[in-house]
């Protein structure tokens, strides 16, 4: 062999760096060295040491196509990897061996010797809702000593029966594994009666739940990732998300899925500095197959649980990993976040999901009624989809109310106790304003032409005006922010974030003003009734 064992694996790293970020690359491969290099029996073995038996899990199950193709490159055919583990040992110093041992695992070896116990990390080193695994049952006694294998020759300390050759044949040994080592358990915080069989489509959801089911047959390999849907309370966002998770688990599509809301994430990024786990918490979420985050609008204003968002992004996407997104409102109208961020959000598919029509609401409740074993008259069903427009949530808690109060009366439910048990729910469903009707109170309280708040003008009673009405639209209506500002004149999206919080601050510091947008709200309500 004419080369060193250094010069041999600085080439691989050469390899390896050009096809990687360059955050993975310093985290993963750049501090291993070579530690040895020999040629026997026609194979040249390159051994590289790791610190710990955690990096060759990381290494095992995300770069071992990469390293594969690069000991081949380097080394041609007869090349083969070797890893030299550091193996940490709990025992006294004066028991007569050192802080720590080595462990060298060549590039094949048996698949039933078990890891050493000592190794494997205690359960409360483990990020929150992971379980470990249960150690195996033929777990070596001698666990902490240094063992040495070599599967090229067939010895090992501890035999071990040869498998059958069907078995091999049809699970050949994975040329880099560890015999015993096995994935940690994740816990995927899934809704099992979240399903696609349980959900209603309708025209005002077709898209999402098309690019849903097409999502969780193939998951990362559609063009749909990052995959966001965007809308508002109580129409189905995080059913249809959490039905991509159960599909794909159910079908062996994804080994790992994890649902978290944004809120939880954070606590738990936040719980990790505490801790000083956070290269822990990073690990784990970028070992995830498909991840799934509700209310991202939470993020807004955590800029370091965005920032370590924006890496685990990037990491699972370009794995090929799914991400599935959820939030109130498109990603252009959430406010603080970053660009980068928002960016990458729109990457894949944006899909929205919209109120749903009367035949849909139908559809939902004569679905719950059936799934609740109860028997709904259609008129009853029609009143109650007629009459609850807002959301799918208070549609079905409409239906919920009338089977209580039958089950508890022992009545019949009809049309007379629809209409007595939900009088105050209809009562309160109330038309949503349209932003001409709050520009014409606004501009009536305030005594301005409606018509100067769509203009150009810049006088200072106008603004006021304007921005009052921009703020109520954005807090009264359902519409962008990009659709209220085109019906101020054509302005665009950041004017109505600017009159919004130009608004919220004079409320807060200027009680004549205050007072001012008290009296206005109130006759919004009045013109509501």
């Amino acid at each position: 062999m004419d080369r060193s064992r250094d010069e041999v694996w600085t080439e691989c790293l050469g390899i390896i760096r050009d096809n990687i970020s360059r955050q993975s690359f310093r985290t993963w491969f750049e501090p291993l060295r070579a530690v040895g290099l020999v040629e026997e029996g026609g194979e040249v073995k390159l051994t590289v040491q790791l610190p710990s038996r955690f990096y060759y899990e990381w290494l095992e199950e995300h770069y071992f196509g990469l390293l594969r193709k690069t000991i081949t490159k380097v080394l041609g055919p007869g090349g083969r990897l070797y890893y030299d583990i550091v193996i940490e040992r709990d025992e006294p110093a004066g028991a007569g061996h050192g802080r720590g041992s080595s462990m060298e695992l060549p590039a094949r070896q048996p698949a039933n010797v078990p890891p050493p116990a000592s190794e494997r990390p205690p359960p409360a080193d483990l990020p929150a809702g992971v379980t470990p695994p249960r150690p195996p049952a033929d777990a070596r006694p001698d666990a902490g000593r240094p063992y040495r294998a070599d599967a090229g020759r067939g010895a090992a300390r501890r035999p071990a029966p040869a498998a059958p050759a069907a078995a091999e044949a049809a699970h050949p040994a994975h040329p880099f594994a560890i015999p015993g080592v096995r994935p940690i358990e994740v816990d995927p915080h899934l809704n099992d009666s979240y399903t696609f069989e349980r959900f209603i489509e309708g025209d005002c959801n077709r898209l999402a739940r098309a690019a849903a089911w097409s999502i969780a047959q193939a998951p990362g390999a559609t063009s749909f990732n990052p995959f966001m849907i965007y809308g508002g309370v109580g129409l189905g966002k995080t059913h249809l998300i959490q039905a991509i998770g159960n599909y794909a688990r159910a079908n062996g599509h994804a080994r790992t899925v994890r649902y978290v809301s944004s809120e939880m994430f954070t606590a738990e990024f936040v719980q990790s500095i505490q801790t000083n786990r956070i290269n822990e918490f990073s690990q784990f979420y970028r070992g995830i197959d498909i991840l799934i985050v509700d209310d991202v609008q939470f993020f807004g204003g955590k800029e370091k649980t965005q920032e370590e968002f924006f890496h685990i992004f990037n990491e699972l996407h370009q794995q090929g990993k799914q991400i599935v997104l959820s939030g109130d409102r498109p990603p252009r109208d959430i406010a603080g976040i970053e660009d980068r961020l928002l960016s990458r959000f729109g990457w894949g598919l944006t899909a929205d999901v919209q109120p749903p029509d009367v035949e849909t609401r139908i559809a939902i409740l004569n679905r719950r009624a059936t799934d609740d074993g109860t028997r709904v008259r259609d008129e009853v069903i029609e009143y109650v989809a007629t009459h609850v427009k807002s959301n799918i949530r208070e549609l079905e808690g409409a239906l919920i109310r009338l089977q209580a109060h039958a089950a508890l009366t022992s009545r019949e439910i009809d049309l007379d106790l629809a209409r007595d048990v939900l009088k105050d729910l209809i009562k309160e469903s109330r038309p949503q304003l349209t932003i001409e009707a709050i520009q014409s109170v606004v501009c009536d309280y305030l005594a301005i032409p409606e018509d100067l708040v769509r203009a150009r003008t810049r006088k200072r009673e106008v603004v006021q005006a304007r921005q009052v009405a921009m703020y109520f639209s954005k807090e009264i209506t359902k519409h962008s922010l990009k659709t209220i500002g085109l019906h101020f004149g054509g302005r665009d999206h950041s004017t109505v974030i600017h009159a919004v919080r130009s608004v919220d601050d004079q409320i807060e510091t200027d009680p004549s003003f205050r007072e001012m947008v008290v009296a206005v709200r109130k006759k919004l309500e009045l013109h509501q009734r």
